[in-house]
């Protein structure tokens, strides 16, 4: 007869098939996190673009700008000609405000990775991939 392997404990959580009322809950607290983030970078950067108005044409936005990097990670898509910035940022808020929690954590991973976000105390618990380990705490604590 085999032995059942024990479940595996990140962040003090036990990681269970289906998630447990604990896991969802912990995922819904670190991704309100992970959004206010992704909100706080997408502020700053819009603060500090030169130039930027709201109904400039978001074709006018270099390519290789964090702004640009940082929509296309949450909205897997890039704009042209035809969209102002006020119509991608308004398309931005709304995928980030109804992102699901695998979403926002896959997201968060690639940002992070690339220096667009920063690195929070605890990740998401009981998905099998990331990026990066977008977190500081240790997962077995």
């Amino acid at each position: 007869m085999r032995k059942k392997k024990a479940n595996l404990i990140h962040f003090g959580i036990e990681i269970t098939k289906p998630h447990s009322k604990e896991m969802y809950n912990h995922n819904d607290k670190v991704a309100e996190e992970l959004k206010m983030n992704i909100s706080n970078a997408w502020k700053e950067l819009t603060k500090n673009f030169n130039g930027l108005v709201m109904d400039m044409d978001w074709s006018g936005v270099k390519e290789d700008s964090k702004l640009v990097k940082l929509q296309k990670n949450v909205m897997y898509f890039s704009y042209g000609d035809g969209y102002t910035v006020k119509d991608v940022q308004d398309e931005f808020y709304n995928e980030l405000e109804n992102m699901a929690n695998w979403q926002i954590h896959e997201v968060y991973a690639y940002a992070c990775f690339e220096g667009l976000v920063p690195r929070v105390k605890q990740g998401m618990v009981g998905f099998d991939w990331e990026k990066m380990n977008y977190w500081t705490d240790s997962i077995n604590c």
